[in-house]
């Protein structure tokens, strides 16, 4: 298990480096995570996702999500990423710089933690790897709102979870019609249509579609959408759940003349923040190294 948990971090840090790249600038560990869910080759969609349960706390955590922040640590400890805040991350020139297609963890990484002084991260134990699992994410203890979030959606009775996507689409500039497709569902999901106005004063018809889903949207419910911008000639669409969307989903959403604008749970996150929706933004701190460092 121990030679698995480095093979993990290993391939772990070669595919933040891809996904760095594909998305360049500034980026979060959960850019990272996305990038590395819908478009890796050596990290499936429900690799990503998978969920176990700590034997020491009793609670969920995200495997991958474990090995790609100790990827992400040894990255910024061998100058390949920068951050001044531990949360946005950048390429230095020397990641910016790597050939991605001879790129070795193994050769490139490991054997420089020593002198980053890291010998304690290099040689962690399967005891230490079991007692920290309940960290799960960097972001944790910040951004438990989200999961907050998301679980509510998820208990919210049809009527409410309609009421809050409107009014989500409303403050993102969307004019929901109230006499076309929209109605209650047994699933709490809200079927419209609405009219967006550019700034060039032209106003174009788009479909709406808000599921609560409790695993990720397939590609075939994509598809009943398109049929649904079909029928009311919609210009474009917007697909809205709780969860995610698979690949395929995501794939689908992309192809055609018109393609349909995926917002998964995270980015629901992202834009209840954006427009403080039913939110309270709270003020906290973080140490510095200056008080975590050895002497």
């Amino acid at each position: 298990m121990a030679n698995q948990q480095i093979n993990n971090e290993n391939a772990a840090m070669k595919e933040v480096l891809i996904a760095m790249h594909k998305i360049g600038g500034q980026v979060t560990r959960q850019d990272i995570r996305n990038e590395i869910r819908d478009s890796s080759d050596v990290f499936s969609e429900d690799e990503v996702d998978k969920t176990r349960v700590s034997r020491k706390t009793g609670k969920q955590y995200h495997p991958f999500y474990y090995s790609m922040n100790f990827a992400v640590k040894y990255l910024i400890l061998t100058g390949f990423i920068n951050t001044e805040d531990n949360r946005v991350l950048e390429l230095t020139e020397k990641g910016r710089n790597v050939d991605l297609s001879s790129f070795d963890a193994e050769k490139d990484v490991r054997p420089f933690l020593e002198d980053n002084n890291s010998q304690e991260l290099k040689e962690k134990s399967l005891a230490e790897v079991d007692s920290a699992k309940d960290m799960n994410d960097e972001d944790t203890d910040e951004d438990q709102w989200r999961q907050d979030l998301l679980d509510v959606l998820m208990k919210m009775n049809p009527k409410k979870f309609e009421f809050f996507c409107r009014g989500l689409l409303t403050k993102m500039g969307i004019d929901v019609d109230d006499t076309i497709g929209v109605n209650y569902a047994s699933d709490g999901g809200l079927d419209g249509f609405g009219y967006v106005r550019s700034n060039d004063y032209r106003t174009t018809r788009v479909a709406l579609q808000a599921k609560r889903w409790q695993a990720n949207v397939p590609a075939p419910e994509i598809d009943k959408f398109r049929g649904a911008m079909d029928k009311y000639n919609a210009e474009f669409g917007i697909f809205i759940t709780n969860s995610g969307f698979t690949r395929g989903a995501i794939k689908t959403a992309r192809q055609g003349t018109r393609i349909i604008t995926l917002i998964d749970g995270e980015e629901i996150c992202d834009l209840v923040a954006k427009y403080n929706y039913y939110v309270e933004p709270v003020t906290t701190y973080r140490l510095k190294d200056f008080y975590t460092d050895k002497d």
